[in-house]
């Protein structure tokens, strides 16, 4: 299927220019959402470059076939990778970009996947043939969090109880912030631990 979208945007953050993480967006999970914003700041924290995508899903998304979905994401994601010229050793994506797990796996790069889509056999098949470290972090009220899957596929996981895709919790802002403040202290433990 041809690429109906211009190359993603991207929004970078000098740190090493030996390491650099790329911070993927989901369907509508801008990187200045607070999941990814504060991944952003824990990543230049330990010294990482942080190149964001900022992408516009095509309008037509939903009737893409997974397959389609997935060529789109890893077009968008490719191009990134392929443009920092072998430096590129991280990803950390949010829900559709989840879908770029076949990269991490394929180019031997390390990831964090926040509310992976789980759901769908490609992203499974991926993680388990991933050797890198990977981190994946879900809700167990996100439809598209398998916990079986997640147990499965031989990598760090974080289940939040009760949270939902946002990993946010129904009508709790206070405990959603608790939720956050967990998600990035896992993750900021995960990138300190890529760091020797």
């Amino acid at each position: 299927m041809p690429d109906p979208s211009p190359f993603a945007v991207p929004n970078r953050f000098d740190g090493d220019p030996a390491r650099v993480a790329l911070v993927i967006p989901g369907v509508g999970y801008s990187p200045a959402r607070p999941l990814l914003h504060f991944a952003r700041a824990v990543l230049l924290q330990h010294g990482w470059t942080v190149q964001e995508l900022w992408w516009q899903v095509p309008g037509d998304f939903s009737r893409f076939t997974v397959d389609d979905r997935i060529a789109w994401v890893e077009r968008q994601v490719g191009r990134a990778v392929a443009a920092e010229e072998g430096a590129c050793g991280l990803l950390v994506g949010k829900s559709l970009g989840s879908l770029a797990c076949g990269i991490a796996a394929d180019r031997g790069m390390a990831a964090a996947w926040l509310t992976p889509v789980l759901t769908l056999d490609q992203v499974a098949r991926s993680l388990r043939r991933s050797e890198m470290p990977t981190l994946l972090v879900g809700g167990s009220a996100d439809q598209l969090w398998d916990r079986q899957v997640a147990g499965s596929v031989g990598h760090e996981v974080l289940e939040v109880p009760s949270a939902d895709h946002s990993l946010e919790l129904a009508d709790d802002p206070v405990g959603s912030a608790g939720v956050l403040r967990q998600v990035v202290s896992r993750l900021d433990r995960f990138v300190g631990s890529l760091d020797v």
